[in-house]
C-alpha cells in the first residue's frame, strides 16, 4: 500500500510539474499580464489577459483552452500572442466550477478533464460572449476580435463561430466542426483549421465539415501537418518534443500569425 501511495504522489507531482517549462516563460515575460473577472447574469468568469508592447491599437484573440482546463501552457500561448503584437484573452471555463468555487487550478490531477467534458454548451457560449464583449471594450483594442482554441477548445471555436456574428476569424486547432447547415449558415467569418497528420479521430470529420461549409458558401481552409499528432501545438514545445510535432507547431504558428496579420 505504501508503494502504491508513493507512486500516486509521484504521478501527481509529474503531472503538476509537466509544464514547468511553460510556467517559466510566463513568469519571465516582460509584458503586462493580469487576471480579470468578467460577469454576466449570476456567473463570473476569470480570464488571463496579456497585452502587447506597441504604440497603436491591437486585435484581440480570445483563446479557448484544451480539455485539461486552464494550464500554464495556455497562459504561455497568450503571452506569445502578445509578444507578436496581439491582445490575448484566455477565459478559464472552469471558473466557479471547482472545489470551493475555484477554477481549473483547484481540481485534483485528472479531474479537470472530466469537468470540462461536462460543461454545458450554453454556458461555454455565455462565457465566450462575455470574453468577446470585454475584448470589444478594451481601450487599446482596435475592435477586431478573433477566437482560437485547441482540442476541446478547437471544437468550441468552430461551434462558437455559429453563435457570434462579429468575429473577424476562427482558428480551429485539431477540433471537430458542426455539420448542421442551419448552424453553419450563421457563420460570418473565415474558419481556419490546423490538424495533425496522425490524428484520424479528428481528421476523419474534416471532409464533412468541408462539404457543408462549401455548400453554405462559407470559407473553411484546413491544413494537415504530416507526422504531427493530436495536440502538436503543445507537444511540439515540450522539452521532449518529437521532431514531427516540432515542425507542425512551427509551421502552424507561422501560418496562424500570417492569417492574423491579414485580418
Amino acid at each position: 500500500m505504501k508503494l502504491i501511495f508513493l507512486l500516486v504522489i509521484v504521478s501527481i507531482a509529474c503531472i503538476a510539474g509537466s509544464q514547468d517549462w511553460a510556467k517559466s516563460k510566463v513568469d519571465a515575460s516582460p509584458r503586462h499580464q493580469e487576471w480579470v473577472e468578467m460577469k454576466y447574469g449570476s456567473r463570473t468568469v476569470k480570464s488571463f489577459v496579456v497585452y502587447p508592447e506597441r504604440k497603436d491599437k491591437a486585435t484581440v484573440v480570445v483563446l479557448i483552452h484544451e480539455i485539461f482546463g486552464m494550464t500554464d501552457w495556455v497562459m504561455s500561448v497568450a503571452d506569445e500572442l502578445a509578444a507578436a503584437g496581439y491582445i490575448a484573452v484566455a477565459p478559464d471555463f472552469l471558473s466557479g466550477m471547482g472545489p470551493g468555487g475555484g477554477r481549473s487550478d483547484s481540481f485534483d490531477a485528472g479531474k479537470a478533464r472530466e469537468a470540462v467534458s461536462g460543461l454545458f454548451p450554453d454556458q461555454v457560449t455565455g462565457d465566450l460572449n462575455a470574453a468577446c464583449d470585454y475584448a470589444k471594450k478594451i481601450p487599446s483594442a482596435n475592435g477586431k476580435v478573433a477566437v482560437a482554441g485547441f482540442c476541446w477548445g478547437g471544437s468550441q471555436t468552430f461551434r462558437f463561430a455559429t453563435n457570434r456574428s462579429d468575429l473577424s476569424g476562427a482558428f480551429v486547432f485539431y477540433g471537430t466542426g458542426p455539420t448542421d447547415k442551419a448552424s453553419i449558415d450563421k457563420i460570418t467569418c473565415p474558419v481556419y483549421g490546423f490538424y495533425g497528420g496522425n490524428d484520424n479521430r479528428v481528421n476523419a470529420t474534416i471532409p464533412d465539415s468541408e462539404k457543408v461549409m462549401k455548400e453554405c458558401g462559407k470559407t473553411f481552409q484546413p491544413v494537415i501537418y504530416e507526422g504531427a499528432g493530436h495536440g502538436f501545438m503543445r507537444a511540439g514545445q515540450q522539452p521532449d518534443a518529437q521532431e514531427a510535432n516540432k515542425k507542425g507547431r512551427e509551421a502552424g504558428w507561422k501560418r496562424w500569425l500570417e492569417l492574423l496579420g491579414k485580418m
